[in-house]
């Protein structure tokens, strides 16, 4: 597994996300309530300050929770919210270990189909349905892990040419349409809630 990827917008940092499917899977992890490129980035700096070239599962489940919080929270921190985020890294590895030996790439390797391959992702500590088809859209666009039904087990997620997730970035121009439309989506709901609340009833209050 060696993919150019641009999720980011960093060499090194894509680097070493095109490979290590570890570093992937972390990534996405990472990948809420934070910018898309600032998320990706991460498992890049946990890897240099673990003085390591790539991540290894075994290693980060076996670490000092408390001393793995602090090197997620040391400046420039790893996330918004690094203590909280430093224990889910260590779930998700510790479920690896224990089902996969350590092994990421095996989540999706022999999968039979795309929905096999959904419902392991759902499995992962830390990955809802949503996440789960983002990452299962990524792996079918840009890993080339493509078993039989995967678009239609990643949702609109999969759709061909659309820009609604980090499964299609490529580059700052795709970066942007993807910003665009989470955006939009963002107004859309804010619409939403807004005309479900109740009315003044003409008083003027």
């Amino acid at each position: 597994m060696d993919i150019p990827l641009r999720l980011a917008q960093q060499p090194e940092a894509d680097e070493l996300l095109g490979r290590s499917p570890l570093a992937a899977l972390v990534g996405m992890l990472l990948d809420q309530q934070i910018p898309m490129e600032w998320a990706f980035t991460g498992p890049y700096t946990i890897a240099e300050r673990m003085g390591g070239h790539d991540l290894d599962a075994h290693e980060i489940a076996a670490y000092d929770p408390e001393s793995f919080a602090d090197l997620l929270s040391a400046k420039p921190a790893v996330h918004r919210y690094p203590g909280s985020m430093a224990n889910r890294i260590q779930q998700l590895c510790q479920y690896l270990v224990d089902h996969y030996e350590g092994d990421a790439a095996a989540v999706w390797r022999d999968t039979g189909n795309g929905d096999e391959l959904l419902e392991r992702l759902q499995a992962l500590p830390g990955f809802g349905r949503q996440k789960a088809q983002i990452f299962l859209a990524l792996l079918g666009k840009q890993f080339g892990v493509r078993p039989t039904g995967w678009r239609e087990a990643a949702g609109d997620y999969g759709k061909a040419g659309s820009y609604r997730s980090v499964a299609d970035i490529t580059g700052p121009e795709s970066l942007a349409k993807v910003r665009a439309h989470k955006q939009e989506m963002k107004r859309q709901a804010k619409e939403a809630n807004e005309a479900k609340r109740p009315g003044d009833g003409g008083t003027g209050k």
